[in-house]
């Protein structure tokens, strides 16, 4: 059975710095693209950041360009997203998922397997 699992989550001060993880397994994490999603209460989600299986090409949201790092450990089966400088702005439950074709995408319809979210709260 494919599971993600995403942890890594927790409350931090503005400024602060959080590497949320998203371990892979029952299937070849190798060949999927991954990607990393924001949901606040009572908005939709949002694609925040993904990386290609093959080519390793990235893409962020504007709002977290510079800010966030999206990474891969193949070896491992587990994606990493790095938050540095965090906001208060950047308070939500986020979401790893993965796609089985190398896509650069950030739409939600893309992804076919999803972790179970992980929640960041940063305080002003």
């Amino acid at each position: 059975e494919a599971q993600l699992v995403a942890s890594g989550g927790g409350l931090v001060q503005a400024g602060g710095s959080l590497t949320l993880s998203c371990v892979a397994s029952g299937f070849t994490f190798d060949d999927y693209s991954i990607a990393w999603f924001h949901q606040v209460v009572g908005k939709e989600r949002e694609g925040v950041s993904c990386l290609s299986a093959i080519d390793r090409d990235k893409d962020y949201a504007d709002a977290v360009k510079g800010r966030f790092t999206i990474s891969r450990d193949n070896t491992k089966n587990t994606g990493y997203l790095q938050l540095n400088n965090l906001k208060p702005e950047d308070t939500a439950v986020y979401y790893c998922a993965s796609a089985p074709y190398n896509s650069l995408s950030r739409a939600i319809g893309t992804y076919n397997y999803w972790g179970q979210g992980t929640r960041v709260t940063v305080s002003s």
